[in-house]
């Protein structure tokens, strides 16, 4: 199981790819309106009109409803600039893949195709990254230039190791965003979620802020072992090796248990935080991935107002709020 990074290419060959054929795909099948996967936060008052039945009791102005003596009610302009951060975890762990892409290969692709989504409409994006610690923070900006600068931090090598790797605290991530992103913004934390324990509470402070979507990238073999013989096995994080006897069908069942409880877990923290969650797996179709992210977006308004999501998103591919 190989963990070595698929042959290079470069920021520009990759986002040209992904700008003909998948973002070219999503206006078709989006009929080019992204107006409900991305909204902006800021309301600016347009006007005020006589208040009508089915108005929001919580838009009348009383001040100027005690003047005229009739009830009198705020528009609003919804701000359409929107503010994005992606929150990278490029630790040792996504460079795993058991085919030929890799976890952060994935990775790379989506902070790509949805930063070129915002940017086209002049939003703006941002990149912190972590490694081994926060190593990289690229303050919001637009234009097709500022994607590339992007792509070039997530894609650049590692740092060279130096004996026994650091386990991943995305804590450390968590906390230097909070603290960092001061205006309220939509934030994607992209990342396997293989780390120590501690990341769950920044994370429910971070989403009181600010608009946060999980991007849980994932490799199939880590979900189920096949029956290939003798094994030597390696932790990307610690660089820990042991040899496994995956055709002892007894433990190929332990290591499928163990993985249905770290998903359990992981849902239960994401659910508890109040983040929804979106799955990319490296054998995951990228348009298909965004259109699960707009079916889920677009359904937010039917739970907000007491619905329920429809069955089809509580897959495991999308985890929505209960």
């Amino acid at each position: 199981m190989s963990t070595s990074p698929t042959p290079s290419r470069s920021p520009e060959q990759i986002l040209r790819r992904l700008e003909w054929t998948v973002l070219r795909r999503l206006d078709g099948l989006l009929h080019g309106d992204y107006r409900t996967i991305f909204r902006g936060f800021g309301l600016d008052l347009a006007d005020l009109r006589e208040y009508q039945y089915h108005d929001d009791v919580r838009h009348i102005d009383w001040n100027v409803t005690a003047r005229l003596q009739t009830p009198y009610v705020r528009e609003y302009h919804e701000d359409r600039e929107l503010a994005a951060w992606f929150l990278a975890d490029l630790s040792r762990s996504v460079d795993f893949g058991s085919g030929q892409v890799r976890k952060r290969s994935v990775a790379v692709d989506f902070v790509a195709l949805l930063a070129r989504v915002l940017t086209r409409r002049g939003n703006r994006v941002g990149l912190m990254s972590y490694g081994e610690r926060v190593d990289a923070v690229i303050p919001p900006r637009t234009g097709r230039r500022h994607v590339l600068h992007l792509m070039s931090k997530m894609m650049a090598p590692p740092a060279a190791r130096t004996g026994a790797g650091k386990p991943t605290d995305l804590r450390e991530l968590l906390v230097t965003a909070h603290e960092v992103v001061k205006r309220r913004s939509l934030v994607f934390v992209v990342s396997d979620f293989i780390s120590v324990p501690g990341w769950q509470d920044p994370l429910a402070r971070l989403a009181q802020r600010h608009e946060v979507i999980a991007i849980r990238l994932y490799d199939p073999l880590e979900m189920e072992l096949p029956d290939l013989g003798l094994l030597l096995m390696q932790d990307a994080e610690t660089g820990e090796q042991i040899y496994v006897d995956t055709h002892d069908r007894g433990f190929r069942k332990r290591f499928a248990a163990a993985a249905v409880q770290r998903e359990a877990q992981l849902r239960e923290a994401l659910r508890n935080a109040a983040v929804d969650a979106l799955e990319l797996a490296t054998e995951d179709d990228l348009a298909d991935a965004v259109m699960r992210f707009a079916d889920l977006r677009k359904r937010r308004g039917n739970l907000a107002q007491g619905g329920r999501l429809p069955t089809h998103l509580e897959s495991r591919h999308v985890v929505p709020v209960a």
